[in-house]
């Protein structure tokens, strides 16, 4: 199909009749053709997804989870939280293993959500696109096979030494080429014949358990009947002229606003966006929120840490205790993990945008007996310690580094944003809100800026701040001055994360772009 607007390596997308971006153009494309034919953002996002979850299978699939923010022109925002649970005889003994089937201790919401967010757009946004007409294009993809991107390349030869241990995982992930996947197909075609609750009670899901059970998985069918998307409210915090909108816990949204109002207080707009001034202001600031992630944990097995952790008083604290020219110590522990962003607006100015991963990158590495999913290894996420928060307890959910973003201004979706990449989530969105609200630049000049990275990395144990190197040589000069433990990474690195935003202007015009660091782009109606 021809749109009337595409990113491009030098110009954002523009359009005033619907924009969706996402890290892989064949997503990109299912979801604007949903926006042509006059469907919703959330229709949109559900085509894009689907398709994004069989082009982009070491960063999402079925087997994993979504967290999705939604929000009408009038500023009527939710967030769906499309988080699975612990199984209900997941007992460990010992350190939980980051891949194998003693990882698999989660359901997958991901299905699950799309039959929620469509719920929601029948009843409130006058949607009428059903489910399997959405998962056409995905069906296809699977199917008649694309071309593996740059991103799957990577990922793949990075895991080359592990994944040869992981059961049926090179009969279906391929480094380059043409990747098909026709079991994906059935299982895709399955769901759009019986619906969402095929993948938790149908036939199909009895394939699932079955194969995560032969695999060595404590996930049965029961616990899959037992999932369920929450629909809950956002939570909030003024920035500037902006309303910042994030999920709750027990996702980190909280620890991206927390970041936000520590830097408000340390005038980010006098500080030149290239300077080592400015990125010490907001490394200093990511540093005083992540010492409270801590705190983060499924509300329904304790107390919700939310309103602490956003008391204005707290923040005040935190910025006090910033020195403007010296680094503070660090580290905290670390969390690893891969995502994909989508994010779209449709004509009548609805904004919707999610999340969806299989936290590492290539999840647990169990694929579901002959269903062709790969399963999530969020189970990881959890902790043994008895006396945290987040220690796995039977049906409960992990501390969930997801948190795409909504921000309003005027009431109105302004910006709608997100990115891939665990504990590097808060810190990119950081970086790119102050760009965009505080310097002004437009997505793509934001999204193209160099990015930081504080703590441990998949290939750096170090719990330094690493930097792209296009940064400068008297930047970085000046911050290891400052007492940073600076080190350098490539410039457009995929460890930067990928992300995606799209700004909606008051008279309507939308101008979108996805990283440069990803294999999509942004496309305009």
């Amino acid at each position: 199909m021809n749109y009337r607007s595409r990113q491009t390596a030098t110009a954002v997308a523009q359009s005033r009749d619907g924009m969706v971006t996402t890290p892989h153009w064949a997503a990109s494309e299912a979801g604007a053709k949903v926006l042509a034919r006059g469907g919703n953002a959330i229709e949109a996002l559900v085509a894009a997804g689907a398709a994004l979850s069989v082009t982009y299978p070491h960063f999402c699939g079925l087997g994993g989870d979504a967290v999705w923010m939604v929000c009408d022109r009038d500023g009527d925002a939710r967030t769906f939280l499309g988080i699975g649970k612990a199984a209900a005889n997941a007992e460990i003994d010992g350190p939980i293993p980051p891949r194998g089937p003693a990882s698999t201790l989660t359901t997958a919401c991901l299905v699950d959500s799309w039959e929620k967010v469509l719920d929601h757009s029948v009843a409130n946004w006058g949607g009428s696109e059903r489910l399997a007409t959405l998962l056409d294009d995905a069906i296809t993809l699977a199917e008649e096979g694309f071309a593996v991107s740059p991103s799957q390349t990577f990922w793949h030869d990075f895991r080359a030494d592990e994944s040869g241990t992981w059961p049926g995982f090179r009969d279906l992930f391929q480094r380059d080429g043409t990747q098909r996947q026709p079991a994906l197909a059935q299982t895709l075609k399955a769901i759009a014949a019986n619906g969402a609750r095929e993948f938790y009670e149908g036939e199909l899901a009895d394939r699932i358990a079955q194969g995560l059970a032969a695999a060595g998985s404590p996930l049965t069918a029961a616990d899959l009947a037992a999932t369920r998307t929450r629909m809950v409210e956002p939570v909030r915090l003024a920035y500037g002229d902006t309303v910042l909108l994030a999920p709750p816990p027990p996702t980190q949204g909280v620890t991206t606003l927390g970041i936000m109002a520590v830097l408000a207080q340390l005038a980010p707009k006098d500080k030149a966006p290239d300077s080592a001034a400015y990125y010490h202001a907001l490394v200093e600031s990511v540093k005083q929120a992540f010492v409270d992630r801590h705190l983060i944990a499924d509300p329904e097995f304790g107390s919700d840490a939310t309103k602490m952790l956003l008391d204005p008083a707290r923040f005040a604290a935190k910025a006090a205790a910033i020195d403007p020219s010296r680094a503070a110590a660090w580290p905290v522990p670390y969390r690893q993990g891969d995502t994909a962003l989508l994010a779209a607006v449709d004509a009548e100015g609805r904004a919707a945008c999610l999340l969806q991963s299989i936290y590492f990158d290539w999840g647990s590495g169990v694929v579901a007996g002959d269903t062709g999913i790969l399963w999530q290894n969020r189970g990881a996420a959890f902790t043994t310690d008895p006396a945290s928060p987040n220690c796995i307890q039977p049906g409960k959910r992990p501390f969930y580094t997801l948190n795409p973003g909504l921000a309003l201004k005027g009431g109105r979706p302004h910006l709608v944003y997100g990115t891939q990449g665990a504990d590097g989530q808060p810190q990119t969105l950081t970086l790119l809100l102050s760009l965009l609200i505080d310097h002004g630049l437009d997505p793509l000049a934001a999204l193209s800026r160099p990015r930081f990275l504080l703590g441990r990395t998949f290939s750096d144990s170090r719990d330094n701040l690493k930097l792209e190197e296009d940064i400068g040589a008297d930047t970085l000069a000046a911050l290891s001055a400052m007492g940073h433990e600076v080190a350098t990474i490539s410039a457009l690195s995929p460890l930067g994360g990928q992300a995606g935003i799209i700004r909606i202007h008051e008279n309507g015009r939308m101008e979108a772009a996805h990283d440069p660091r990803s294999d999509g782009g942004a496309i305009g109606l």
